[in-house]
């Protein structure tokens, strides 16, 4: 039978769909990438925030569609499924198998008891996954779950406390990971700089990108996902010193006024992200820092919005992500008091992305000129062009450089250098100065 999968979410739920499929994979079974073959759809959902949720219940509907022709089978998985299994079963009887999070351990034996297929031992493996990201990069999940127990977020009842993988552990996939040929790693959790505290009783992230830079083969390493409170001296030296890291801090600051991170459980203050971000500047030339922020937290005053509008203004992030507020369930800012008006939040989601834009227009325009070691992924339909990315562009996330194809030999999965000569909204244009 031929087993189509979609992933919805993070890039740490896209490593539980890499591992499901392995499974099915091991077991004979075909991947299709086309739902509309697919004797089996598997989705993997997110459960994170409301817009994440009806992403999820709009896809298992337009898929149960496809049980009305050659789908047999319809398995939904992942975060919505953990917090509303009991509601989902009565809503949508369409779906055979429902598969908490925390049922991950059975997860095969539910699958092959309800296709009547014949079992095989099998557990979510991390060797056995397939790589859906291409042959360029792979995500290297470290943790799994959360014990910071942010008020507005559901992660630790979704996922769990913090769970540290052992450093042998990680180092024997990426070793993996570079055999199969990826050049480049990258490394999350719900949040890496706590990687290790829990087994070790010490923050291990330096320590472990230090080895991951001694695996011959990989070219880029990234990590994701830095709390602001737990990125010391060790970490920036490591990054600082390794050419193999990319200089990018990836730090969700969430806001910075104080009394709205007390208000969020946040360890950080507003004093203490600033004196990062500067050090961080100061240390690593070139660093590129992203953030996300909210706006519209429950008591965020018109005051603590300018406070933050003000930061961005004046510390202008490389790049920068913003979201509203949205109530979870069984979160402790649910029951806070003094609930932002929704008109309110958007107005100033629109203003901060607004500021962010000309920020991310002037910081473009001052690439123009520079020079890139960037990675060819693809080309572009036409063949025209060349696409690729720099240690300034995380996939999915963040722009991607366009390089005229005026080569006879192919160039894709290489690394070259190229000298940016135009810029687009959040694109460059550039040309190769080498191809050594």
């Amino acid at each position: 039978m031929k087993v189509g999968f979609i992933s919805l979410g993070c890039s740490k739920n896209l490593v539980d769909t890499e591992m499901t499929i392995g499974i099915f994979k091991k077991n004979g079974f075909e991947i299709e990438t086309d739902p509309k073959e697919a004797d089996i759809i598997v989705i993997n959902t997110c459960g994170f925030i409301q817009s994440a949720k009806e992403e999820a219940i709009n896809t298992i509907l337009e898929m149960s569609e496809y049980k009305k022709n050659k789908c047999k089978y319809l398995i939904v998985m992942g975060c919505l499924v953990e917090r509303y299994k009991d509601e989902l079963e009565k809503e949508i009887p369409e779906v055979d198998l429902f598969v908490k999070f925390s049922e991950y351990s059975t997860i095969w034996e539910q699958i092959s008891k309800l296709i009547k297929n014949k079992k095989e031992e099998e557990k979510l493996n991390f060797n056995n996954r397939i790589i859906t990201t291409g042959d360029n990069f792979a995500y290297l999940r470290i943790a799994e779950g959360c014990s910071n127990h942010c008020t507005y977020c559901a992660i630790p009842s979704i996922r769990g406390p913090y769970i540290s993988r052992k450093i042998e552990d990680v180092i024997d996939e990426a070793n993996e990971l570079a055999k199969k040929g990826y050049k480049e790693l990258i490394v999350i959790a719900q949040d890496t700089t706590k990687y290790g505290i829990d087994i070790y009783g010490e923050p291990k992230l330096a320590e472990l990108l230090e080895k991951l830079c001694k695996i011959e083969g990989v070219h880029w390493i990234r990590f994701l996902y830095a709390y602001p409170e737990t990125i010391d001296d060790k970490l920036i030296k490591v990054v600082k010193e390794n050419k193999k890291i990319c200089k990018y801090f990836d730090i969700p600051i969430q806001h910075i006024s104080d009394k709205v991170l007390k208000r969020m459980n946040r360890k950080s203050t507003g004093n203490s992200i600033r004196e990062l971000f500067k050090k961080l500047r100061k240390e690593i030339p070139n660093v590129i820092i992203r953030t996300t922020v909210m706006v519209g937290f429950p008591g965020e005053t018109q005051e603590d919005f300018e406070e933050l509008y003000n930061f961005i203004k004046e510390y202008k992030v490389d790049r920068l992500g913003a979201f509203t507020y949205s109530k979870e369930d069984n979160t402790p800012a649910e029951k806070l008091k003094d609930q932002i008006h929704p008109n309110t939040k958007k107005s100033r989601y629109n203003k901060v992305m607004e500021l962010q834009q000309l920020i991310s227009k002037e910081k473009m325009k001052d690439t123009i000129g520079k020079e890139y070691e960037v990675l060819i992924e693809t080309k572009t339909f036409d063949g025209k062009y060349y696409v690729g990315r720099s240690y300034e562009d995380v996939p999915d996330i963040d722009g991607l450089i366009y390089i005229k194809n005026n080569f006879k030999e192919n160039l894709e999965g290489k690394f070259i250098k190229c000298k940016i000569t135009n810029v687009k909204e959040y694109d460059k244009i550039g040309k190769i100065i080498n191809k050594d």
